[in-house]
């Protein structure tokens, strides 16, 4: 599969009314397209952050959806006032879980040589996601992939606030362990409530 994720921030006064116009209309615009698998919604309203991912059967069900859905999404993303970035990945492995609103999303974003791709997936399918499940409260996760330009990102769903703080350190343990094996390097580490998931 293919993600699209959009990564929004802006002025945090914005967020509830961003989110809410977000979570009305996302699933239904999206559902109405070609090869539509999934979509996601995670938010940071203390700092302004927002960050959309639509799952996708194929690369071409993911282009077409974003040119025919343009208009409406701009009016949509544009309520928040801030930056908008959006980018395509590649879904090497996925465990996709599902959890309610107010469940926690950790993303860890890396950086890798590009002809270590499958090294990489490799080690996250051999080792990184069986470790995250045995975590107490682990939901689903995914890594996602570029592989032309060596960038990815790992992300994983908690039941719960709670669940996501208690496996700080036991996650940074099998981070740790799995960048040393993978040769990844982690860019940064961001933590998100969980707003929305759709899971056809």
């Amino acid at each position: 599969m293919y993600v699209r994720t959009i990564y929004l921030t802006g002025d945090p006064a914005l967020a509830d009314e961003a989110l809410e116009g977000l979570k009305a209309e996302s699933v239904g615009l999206l559902s109405g397209q070609a090869g539509y698998r999934g979509f996601s919604c995670f938010s940071d309203r203390r700092l302004g952050k927002i960050l959309l991912g639509s799952w996708w059967e194929s690369e071409q069900n993911e282009r077409d959806s974003y040119a025919a859905l343009r208009d409406r999404r701009q009016e949509l993303l544009t309520a928040f006032e801030g930056t908008i970035t959006v980018a395509r990945w590649e879904a090497a492995v996925a465990r996709r879980g599902d959890a309610r609103p107010g469940a926690g999303f950790r993303l860890v974003r890396l950086e890798f040589d590009p002809t270590a791709a499958d090294r990489l997936v490799e080690t996250f399918e051999a080792t990184a996601l069986p470790g995250l499940e045995t975590l107490d409260g682990f939901a689903g996760g995914a890594l996602l992939i570029d592989r032309a330009r060596g960038l990815g990102s790992v992300g994983a769903i908690f039941r719960d606030r709670a669940a996501l703080e208690a496996t700080r350190g036991p996650q940074a343990r099998l981070r740790a362990k799995a960048t040393e094996a993978s040769g990844v390097r982690v860019q940064a580490l961001e933590e998100f409530d969980v707003e929305l998931l759709d899971r056809p």
